[in-house]
């Protein structure tokens, strides 16, 4: 549910303070899973900032911590800027709330509220040991760059993107099967900066058989960890000498012997479960289009990342095949979030509308 924000409540430099966070935010994607990412920022009585942070890690200081700590005596009388509610709940660090308290901060001012029951409350807690609190604001922003943590905490499955490179066309191989490259490098490129913000990627074995693909992130300077690779293979088919069984990078290939579904194939609803068992809260689906087509039949695809490369092939293999649409009634529509040109191609970022208000903040009620 959104919650609605006076703008009287806020001052412009809490908004500004609220955008700055919740880019803090945005840099721990794919660090901090099973917990979400959050930025803080904290401001004097003037407006000025005097301390910020962010969540780097689970099980290292939360972004409010980390903040206070920046602002030390400071923060006295001061307003705390949060993209996400703090938390009441003690676990491998302590709860938010009483650190606020304990700092004597005055005044929190909340991006989107924590729906996890353990963590939740922060906002009452607060008001009931005298600090003021302001919930909502920017809140379509911090929804956005907490999308897939917020989508997983009310399903108990990992939010899924899908990821693919097509032609104008709409073709995603030649009619030979060759499909390097569809795209230029600095779309490629910026693949590899989305798969860093992932907790796993999943292909099916077939990509694995014609690709022999990696699935790691390869960036220059990059250092942090590496998604887990997920393999879909029905009959264990994946080679023993494959590229996604070096040690790059974890990995888990799943057959239909360990999640059998009613047709024989692998269950993936099951293996979406078990993956948030494994704190996996993000998946890139960057299979062939069958897996895709599948993954949408199964209402499991969140986003959708399409990569427009100015080219015609004419024939050859479409970016998505039978997703149990048959009829125009039966289209999938889906909300645009973002068009960018990078490059020679274009990049479309698209939501499913029945994703929620994890990633569509308007569709709430």
């Amino acid at each position: 549910m959104t919650q609605a924000v006076d703008a009287a409540y806020y001052s412009q430099a809490e908004h500004s303070a609220m955008l700055r966070a919740i880019e803090l935010a945005g840099q721990a994607l794919g660090r901090t899973s099973p917990n979400p990412v959050v930025g803080a920022v904290l401001l004097d009585a003037a407006g000025n900032v005097i301390g910020e942070g962010k969540h780097e890690q689970a099980g290292r200081p939360h972004a409010e911590v980390v903040a206070l700590q920046a602002a030390g005596e400071r923060a006295r009388g001061g307003t705390m800027v949060v993209t996400l509610e703090p938390c009441t709940h003690t676990g491998r660090t302590g709860p938010c709330v009483e650190a606020l308290r304990a700092a004597g901060v005055a005044r929190v001012v909340v991006g989107v509220r924590d729906p996890d029951p353990p963590a939740a409350g922060g906002a009452g807690a607060l008001r009931a040991a005298g600090v003021e609190v302001v919930m909502g604001v920017a809140e379509a922003e911090a929804r956005w760059v907490n999308r897939a943590w917020l989508t997983s905490i009310g399903r108990a499955r990992p939010y899924v993107t899908w990821k693919f490179a097509a032609t104008l066309d709409g073709r995603s191989a030649a009619d030979d099967g060759s499909s390097r490259w569809i795209t230029g490098p600095a779309a490629r490129a910026d693949v590899h900066r989305l798969r860093s913000q992932q907790d796993a990627v999943m292909c099916g074995v077939g990509t694995v058989l014609t690709d022999d693909p990696e699935l790691t992130v390869r960036l220059n300077g990059y250092d942090g960890p590496q998604p887990l690779r997920v393999v879909l293979d029905s009959a264990a088919r994946t080679p023993a000498g494959a590229r996604v069984r070096n040690a790059a990078a974890p990995t888990w290939i799943v057959t239909a012997r360990e999640f059998p579904g009613p047709d024989g194939r692998i269950d993936l609803d099951r293996v979406f479960a078990e993956l948030f068992v494994r704190d996996c809260r993000s998946v890139f689906l960057e299979g062939g289009p069958t897996l895709a087509g599948a993954a949408i039949e199964a209402g499991l695809v969140d986003e959708v990342v399409g990569y427009l490369a100015p080219a015609l092939l004419g024939a050859g293999s479409p970016a998505l095949r039978d997703a149990g649409i048959h009829t125009i009634a039966q289209t999938l529509r889906l909300s645009t979030h973002d068009v960018t040109v990078v490059g020679e191609d274009v990049r479309i970022t698209a939501v499913s509308r029945r994703g929620g208000a994890a990633a569509n903040p308007e569709a709430a009620s």
